[in-house]
């Protein structure tokens, strides 16, 4: 009765319960169907909907906020780079112009500088291929602008207390053939 006078949900709607997640296709005394993304239904009791978290992506409003995190290397010219994240997110045709996107350098990370473009789409069924396309904007840009995206890095300490055997290989059979007659 709860979810039908209150209408916390509706046919059609996104959402969230628990650790589950798709849309409203059915909803009946006892029971809600969800279909999920994998297109499997699943059948959610309404006591979850009234007494579980349940978060409604498309209630009252279906634009949604996209948060693209990415680290650039050190020594990069940070202002470049954030107005580059920035025009890929503007130019994309989904992407709300207002709010505008917005960029921010949030930390001085392990292996980069980390940036984070925040931008909304006015439809929640295109996230997925928005974030993707616009990450590949970010990706061919930045490339384009000699910035490079940041990988880990790991520092390799040798115990140098005896002599180290090293050897240069040129292929995968003197690798192997090498491999057979080391200690």
């Amino acid at each position: 009765l709860i979810i039908l006078i209150e209408q916390p949900i509706r046919v059609g709607d996104i959402v969230t319960v628990g650790d589950k997640s798709g849309v409203v296709t059915k909803i009946q005394m006892r029971a809600t169907t969800i279909r999920d993304w994998d297109r499997r239904e699943l059948l959610v009791p309404n006591k979850e909907f009234v007494t579980g978290q349940l978060l409604n992506w498309s209630l009252t409003d279906p634009v949604t906020r996209l948060q693209i995190e990415l680290g650039v290397t050190y020594g990069t010219d940070m202002e470049r780079a954030m107005n580059i994240v920035r025009q890929a997110a503007v130019s994309h045709p989904s992407i709300l112009g207002d709010p505008a996107p917005f960029v921010t350098f949030e930390d001085f990370g392990a292996n980069s500088l980390v940036i984070v473009l925040r931008c909304y789409l006015e439809d929640l069924g295109k996230r997925l291929s928005t974030a993707s396309a616009i990450r590949l904007a970010i990706s061919h840009r930045l490339k384009e602008a000699g910035i490079t995206i940041a990988v880990p890095q790991r520092d390799v300490h040798l115990d140098a207390r005896s002599p180290l055997d090293i050897r240069l290989v040129s292929s995968a059979d003197e690798l192997s053939k090498n491999a057979e007659t080391l200690p």
